[in-house]
C-alpha cells in the first residue's frame, strides 16, 4: 500500500525537572503520545517507532519559572502519509445502497461514496448480505470482510478520515485483482496480438498498478474488408 514511509529523525524534547531522575521512561511516554496523531513536523500520523538513542549523555537545562531540560536523541519512525492518487488498501466493515465504508490500518475510517462507485458495480442483496457485485465478472464481489484497494480523493488529517474512490479499474476487492491481474494481462496480449494479425489496430490504455500494467479494454478497431487490402496494395 502507498503512503507508508520510514523516517530517520533528529528529535529535541524538552522534560519537566521531575522526571530527570526517570528521563528514559519520560521520553518514551512522549514519543507514545505522538501515535495516531496526525504531526505537521513529520507531515503525517506516527504509527511507530523505534531504535531511540541519545545524541548526548548531557542535558541542556533551560531557564525559566520551570527549568525544563532538554534531551537529543534520534529514532526511527513509521509514518502515514497519504496523498491525492495514492493506492490505499482497508477493510470494508459497512455498506449501505449509497455508501461503502472502510477502516485503513486498523484506525483510520474512510467513505467511497455512491458517485464515487464505477458503475460497473451494483448494489444488491444476495444470500441475505448486502454486497456490491461486478456486473462483468460475477466474481469480483464487495461486501462486509473484503479488503479493497481503492484511490484515495482527500484525508482529513484533523479527525484522521479519508475520501475514497473505486471509480479506476484497477480498484476493487483486492483477493479478485491479484487473482486475476495477470490472467487478464497474458488474455489481452493474445488478443492484442491475434488482431494486430488480422489488419486491426488497437489502442490500449493501461494504468500502472504496483509495477504491473492493468488492461482498461479501451479498444478501437479499423476494420478493412479484404477488398480494400488488395485496392491499397495495388
Amino acid at each position: 500500500m502507498e503512503g507508508l514511509i520510514v523516517s530517520d529523525a533528529n528529535l529535541v524534547l524538552y522534560l519537566h525537572p521531575s522526571k530527570s531522575d526517570k528521563v528514559y521512561q519520560a521520553i518514551l511516554r512522549e514519543l507514545s503520545s505522538l501515535l495516531f496523531t496526525f504531526s505537521e513536523i513529520f507531515d503525517g500520523v506516527v504509527l511507530a517507532y523505534k531504535d531511540v538513542n541519545f545524541l548526548d549523555n548531557c542535558a541542556k537545562i533551560l531557564p525559566g519559572v520551570h527549568p525544563y531540560f532538554a534531551v537529543r536523541l534520534k529514532a526511527k519512525f513509521l509514518l502515514f502519509s497519504p496523498r491525492p492518487n495514492m493506492l490505499l488498501e482497508g477493510k470494508v466493515v459497512k455498506l449501505t445502497q449509497g455508501s461503502i465504508h472502510v477502516i485503513v490500518l486498523g484506525f483510520s475510517s474512510a467513505v467511497i461514496s455512491e458517485e464515487d462507485i464505477r458503475e460497473e458495480f451494483a448494489y444488491k442483496t444476495k444470500h441475505g448480505q448486502d454486497v456490491y457485485a461486478s456486473r462483468s465478472h460475477k466474481r469480483h464481489v464487495i461486501k462486509v470482510g473484503t479488503m479493497i484497494r481503492f484511490l484515495l480523493k482527500s484525508f482529513d488529517e484533523e479527525i484522521l478520515h479519508i475520501f475514497g474512490s473505486l471509480i479506476p479499474n484497477h480498484t476493487g476487492s483486492i483477493h479478485w485483482l491479484d487473482k486475476n491481474l495477470e490472467d487478464f494481462t497474458r488474455i489481452d496480449r493474445s488478443v492484442k496480438k491475434t488482431r494486430e494479425s488480422e489488419g486491426e489496430s488497437i489502442m490500449i490504455n493501461r494504468d500502472s498498478v504496483g509495477g504491473e500494467s492493468f488492461p482498461l479494454y479501451n479498444v478501437e478497431k479499423v476494420k478493412r474488408s479484404k477488398k480494400q487490402r488488395i485496392s491499397e496494395e495495388s
